[in-house]
């Protein structure tokens, strides 16, 4: 079989990682599609448990995505980011086998237990190698807006599944939905056995022979004498650099500031304080919650019971369509430009929607109300889902990626299991009141926006890096006013030093800086 290279190998990666994210969506809206339905509620043993349980069945998902986040961020480095997907994709498999052979309350928690460790591992890991693996700047985004197309896309997946199968009654129309998670899982972590991981893993990990080769895979290049590759190499190894000079400023009590007090030159800290923040204030902005109680947030604007399972299903498909555009428009549009803009339009129609929901209902409201919220969706799936994934795989720095990717899945997943667990107690309790929480997270998001997110677009991932330098001449290169090589020679006056900035390969390579030493 003839190897897979260039092009056709990155177009393959994306779609691996696809298929990971879409078990991830698939996963998170199955359950909610048979929560209600009698032979599971038999089978369970569901009938007359508290207000309290079907939230920590639904939220212990969650739970366990965010534990897992935290742990995986000891151990992801060592493994790579490809050992840390594979690994996501076996619990997977093994949550599937104990969800759909469960019969008691306690079994189904344990499965849904191991499916959330499973996508703690794949949610802080796919967005991390897409990127790493990304050769041209503008591979990034459109390959993240990928991903998030497959991740939303397996919820609407997931209800349509549920809503043929449901039909039946008996114990297969439940136990089937879940087994069909499996197919993801076994697709994604069995083509990852014959992936290789990152080159930017391999160069941190001192790995230059297989860096080497990765690179000329992706650039599909015959010899890794390829002066593309020498300069993707070097650029890696100075940002490598730089990070581990950085080393010096860190502190775990910087940490308790949440980055507001950061001494490291490269601003690591609040990079990483970013990347857990993102995501939770995503999800703040009623990402998960409107994905997984589609049908009680319909039944409280007033839809009639007919029409709420069939709508719930076109909602979800819509916030999955909102991520389509972003794939075509987000190099051109820039990140930064998109948040801010798609927070301020978010927060307009929130406002609308909330006055519509406490209101007198009659039917043109409800309508009404419906289409303001479906028009919410498609604008937070173009503007919020993608691109917070995308933007804190950018700023991460590649010493601390890992560290990055599990702070981002912590952020991401504790955010979800507060508001999958208390959302639908806030709107037994509160009602149409309960919308000024997601509307106040809209309202963090634009200063937060604003304030401490650079543009990362059309730069390197080592180059953003410098975004963050606290001196000048890195930040310009960054914005392309000066070559990194003019920025070496400055150093290498400054510093007056004699210090060799590589270390050759060995006696036999071409002199092609392998580390960078000081």
């Amino acid at each position: 079989m003839p190897e897979v290279r260039g092009r056709n190998l990155y177009r393959l990666m994306k779609f691996i990682c696809g298929t990971s994210f879409m078990m991830y969506g698939y996963d998170a809206g199955v359950l909610g599609g048979v929560l209600l339905h009698q032979p599971f509620i038999d089978a369970i043993g569901l009938e007359g448990t508290g207000q309290y349980t079907i939230p920590m069945i639904s939220s212990s998902y969650s739970l366990a995505a965010c534990v897992t986040s935290v742990v995986v961020g000891f151990f992801a480095f060592r493994i790579g980011r490809r050992g840390t997907i594979i690994m996501g994709n076996i619990a997977a498999i093994i949550g599937t086998i104990i969800q759909s052979s469960s019969y008691s309350i306690a079994q189904l928690i344990v499965g849904r237990c191991f499916t959330g460790f499973a996508i703690g591992c794949v949610s802080s890991a796919v967005p991390t190698y897409l990127a790493e693996t990304g050769i041209d700047v503008g591979d990034r985004g459109p390959a993240n807006a990928f991903n998030a197309i497959m991740l939303i896309g397996g919820v609407p997946v997931a209800y349509w599944v549920d809503y043929g199968f449901t039909k039946m009654q008996n114990q297969i129309s439940w136990r089937l939905p879940i087994v069909f998670q499996a197919i993801f899982a076994v697709v994604s972590g069995g083509c990852m056995l014959f992936l290789p991981d990152t080159p930017r893993w391999y160069y941190a990990r001192d790995r230059f022979d297989e860096g080497d080769a990765v690179l000329a895979r992706l650039i599909d290049t015959p010899s890794t004498d390829d002066p593309r590759i020498h300069e993707v190499r070097r650029d890696i190894l100075l940002a490598i650099e730089s990070e581990l000079e950085a080393n010096a400023s860190l502190h775990w009590r910087q940490f308790i500031t949440m980055g507001i007090i950061d001494h490291t030159p490269l601003k690591i800290i609040r990079r990483l304080v970013i990347c857990f923040w993102f995501p939770f204030i995503r999800e703040w902005m009623g990402s998960s919650l409107m994905a997984f109680y589609s049908a009680i947030i319909l039944k409280n604007t007033g839809a009639s019971l007919g029409l709420i399972s069939l709508l719930s299903g076109v909602q979800n498909i819509i916030f999955a369509l909102g991520c389509v555009p972003l794939y075509y428009t987000i190099e051109r549009t820039g990140r930064r430009t998109i948040l801010l803009y798609g927070a301020m339009l978010m927060i307009v129609l929130m406002v609308i929607f909330i006055v519509l929901v406490a209101i007198p209902q009659n039917s043109a409201i409800s309508w009404a109300s419906i289409a303001l919220l479906w028009f919410y969706l498609f604008v937070m799936g173009y503007a919020y889902q993608g691109t917070v994934w995308l933007y804190c795989a950018e700023i991460s720095p590649l010493e601390y990626r890992h560290i990055g990717g599990a702070a981002t899945s912590t952020g991401e997943w504790l955010g979800t299991f507060l508001n999958v667990f208390v959302g639908p107690i806030g709107f037994d309790n509160c009602g149409w009141r309960y919308w000024f929480w997601v509307l106040s997270g809209n309202l963090i998001a634009l200063p937060f926006v604003y304030f401490l997110c650079p543009e990362t677009g059309g730069k390197t991932l080592e180059q953003v890096d410098y975004l963050f330098s606290k001196t000048g001449v890195p930040a310009e290169i960054a914005k392309g006013q000066h070559t990194e090589e003019a920025w070496i020679e400055k150093v290498d006056e400054e510093k007056k030093s004699a210090e060799a900035v590589t270390v050759s390969v060995n006696a036999q390579s071409s002199g092609i800086p392998r580390r960078v030493e000081r």
